[in-house]
């Protein structure tokens, strides 16, 4: 399984975006409420930060020696899933609230801020946790090599020293 690629996370954010800003501009033309999700979804998702957080700590837990039981690799595997899932849905939850501050920026010429605004930079804060999170895991999930001096014989252009790059 690879490792979660930072220009994905950066693409989703721009594509969710654009997306965004296009569903806020459509909902205001259409004289629709502002299609930003609601506070109470903040529960939700730190609930989702808080289990990944969970398996990603019995998994690192386990990975830095304190085996006395033996790791489910059905769950190190379903951990490292949850937490690239955390990481992706939390990329495009900022960017989807990010297009939507932008057009909001541009409306308070005219308007105050009200609560849309609180709302959106909300969940853009929850969402910068969740990528957060996700990241961390993910690192938690990682084997150490096996042999520590392998990692100064290798190469660029040679095989990856074994244990190296694995996931628990």
């Amino acid at each position: 399984m690879s490792t979660i690629q930072y220009r994905w996370l950066g693409l989703i954010v721009l594509s969710g975006g654009v997306l965004g800003w296009l569903a806020n501009l459509v909902t205001i033309r259409g004289s629709l409420p502002v299609p930003v999700l609601h506070l109470s979804s903040l529960v939700t998702m730190a609930a989702v930060v808080a289990f990944t957080l969970a398996l990603g700590l019995r998994v690192r837990r386990w990975r830095n020696g304190k085996r006395d039981r033996e790791l489910n690799p059905v769950l190190a595997a379903r951990t490292l899933v949850l937490a690239q899932a955390c990481a992706y849905a939390g990329a495009l939850i900022i960017g989807w609230h990010a297009g939507i501050l932008l057009d909001q920026l541009a409306l308070l010429a005219f308007r105050p801020g009200g609560p849309v605004l609180w709302q959106v930079l909300a969940m853009m804060g929850a969402g910068l946790v969740m990528v957060v999170t996700g990241l961390v895991v993910e690192r938690f999930c990682k084997l150490p090599p096996e042999d520590p001096n392998a990692l100064k014989e290798a190469t660029d252009e040679g095989p990856e020293p074994a244990g190296e790059g694995e996931y628990a």
